[in-house]
């Protein structure tokens, strides 16, 4: 169950949000803007006081085709964030 972890990742992007929420005004609009800061916050409450809750269920056909530990995950995500980091610092090619 990922209840606080949920919390926790809700208000991190409602902090983000914030920090950019000039120009999502601009590009989305001010009424759009109003809603998602209110679910981002009301999100959050919900899962830190109110018992909401996130479950992850994996399903496979067979036992041995999951790993034991997710550990998995974080290797993927380590190489991801490695693919996106590189294609971040290399300049973008004219067309």
């Amino acid at each position: 169950m990922l209840r606080l972890h949920y919390a926790d990742t809700l208000a991190a992007w409602r902090t983000r949000f914030l920090a950019h929420r000039h120009i999502a005004v601009q590009v989305l609009g001010y009424r759009f803007c109003r809603m998602w800061e209110f679910y981002l916050a009301a999100a959050e409450v919900g899962f830190r006081y109110e018992g909401l809750a996130v479950f992850q269920i994996e399903l496979a056909k067979r036992l041995e085709s999951v790993p034991r530990t997710r550990a998995y995950l974080e290797k993927e995500e380590a190489r991801l964030r490695q693919l996106e980091n590189s294609s971040l610092s290399q300049p973008m090619a004219a067309e």
